[in-house]
Formats: C-alpha cells, structure tokens, sequence
C-alpha cells in the first residue's frame, strides 16, 4: 500500500486501495463469482483474494513445473499459455482474457503443466487454492461455480481437439474469431472491432496452422467481404459470413 493510501485509510478509516479492488466491486464479479452469493458471503471472498500481480508483457506468470499454490483471475490484460515440445517448439494452448481464470492445470498432480505468458501488461487476482478449497466446502454456490468453471475448460478443451481433427484451415480460423467476438460480447466490448493481441504465429500454433496459412486466410477472409484487417485490427464484417463457414454456431 502506498503512503498516501495508508494515509486515506487513518483517516477515514476506510482503505481506498482495498474498496477498489474488493470482490465485491469489482466490475468483473458477474464473470469471476457465482451470482446469489450474499454480502456476508462477498465479504469472505474480498478476504480471500488478499494479493494481486502486475505483469509486464512478456512477464511470466508461471512456469511448467512450478508448484501449484494458487489460481488466478486476469483482472485486466491477456494472457497465452504454451508447452515447449521435446523439438524446442512452442504450442500454444489457451488465450485468457479478463474475467477468466488461470492455473486450473495444475489442481490433479500439484505443478503446473504449462507456463502463462501475459501478451500485454496484465493484471491477476491470486486465489490461494487451499483457502478456496475450504471456502467453497463452506459456501455451495461457490463450490458449484467452481465446477462449473472445470467443465468449461474440459468442454474448451474438447472443442480445440475438434478444430485440430476435423475443421479445415478456414473453418478453424472462423471458429477462433467468432469465439473471440463472443467472449468480448460477454464483457461489454464490441463483438465486431477489436485487436487481436496474439501474433499470427501464436494464433497459427493454437489452431495448428502453419503462419502461412493464417495469413493466407486472413487475406481470402478479407477478399470475400468477411472481415477487414489492418494489421492486428479485426472488423467482422459479415459475421453470418463466418458462421456459415463454420456450419455452427461457434461455442
């Protein structure tokens, strides 16, 4: 806590830096917390996410390998997480943006399995998992939000294994942007214009496509009025376009 901080709260008796990074007001409670929790039950959760971390781009969250002691909600930034192929390669596993949790890797054998990169100056939430354990024995709906937020991640993992097996190149690269556009869409940001923080590389390592092939695709997605691309910037311009492509809604 800074000094003028620590000064606010003597005098007031209020923490100003606490108030404004508490569970209970923060502007991302609705996509971290279950909701029904009461303000009792809030007031429990603000005491148990005690620590956050900043993160440079490029900074390091954890590593595969490292113990597991905790979980961690991106406040604000993206982030990339990757395992290192025995050949030195890089394959990318998940983007995580805001409102979304990191680190549910390592709960079944205690160590990470992968490492977090922040892909830009980033903000995370540290939920000490042992803490939460209890907690969530203590508070159902927590319990229950937690379970749902593992299957989700079985469910996303089941979908990229789906896009590797059986989508052609375009079909994958439509799928990734219409999930992209929903995710912003659930928190508040426009579904239609955004950057993309990832490079066309780590894009192409997620979606198991070659550089070449991402780039290619933008470009014929640019050609057929779909999408407009300036460099990182993306404006879905047809999204039923995309959709079609992909046959599905994008989950």
């Amino acid at each position: 806590m800074t000094a003028k901080t620590q000064t606010a709260s003597a005098a007031g008796g209020l923490d100003l830096e606490r108030l404004k990074t508490a569970c209970s007001s923060c502007s991302l409670r609705e996509l971290c917390l279950p909701v029904g929790l009461s303000n009792a039950d809030l007031a429990r959760m603000d005491d148990l996410v005690l620590v956050r971390r900043n993160l440079m781009r490029g900074d390091h969250l954890f590593r595969a390998g490292d113990s597991f002691q905790s979980l961690y909600a991106v406040r604000s930034g993206f982030f990339k997480t990757k395992l290192l192929l025995e050949d030195g390669r890089e394959q990318v596993t998940g983007f995580q943006m805001a409102g979304e949790l990191i680190g549910l890797d390592g709960i079944g054998t205690e160590r990470h399995t992968c490492d977090a990169v922040a892909l830009e100056d980033s903000e995370v939430c540290v939920i000490p998992f042992s803490r939460l354990e209890q907690l969530s024995r203590e508070v159902a709906p927590l319990q229950q939000h937690f379970h749902k937020v593992m299957s989700r991640e079985i469910v996303r993992e089941h979908g990229v294994m789906m896009l590797l097996g059986s989508m052609r190149a375009e079909e994958r690269v439509a799928a990734f942007l219409l999930n992209l556009a929903q995710r912003l869409a659930t928190r508040g940001y426009s579904p239609s214009e955004f950057n993309l923080r990832m490079t066309r590389e780590e894009l192409g390592s997620y979606l198991g496509l070659k550089l070449e092939t991402v780039s290619r695709v933008f470009s014929r997605f640019q050609e057929d009025g779909l999408i407009v691309v300036q460099s990182k910037y993306i404006q879905i311009a047809n999204p039923q376009g995309l959709r079609g492509l992909v046959g599905r809604e994008a989950c």
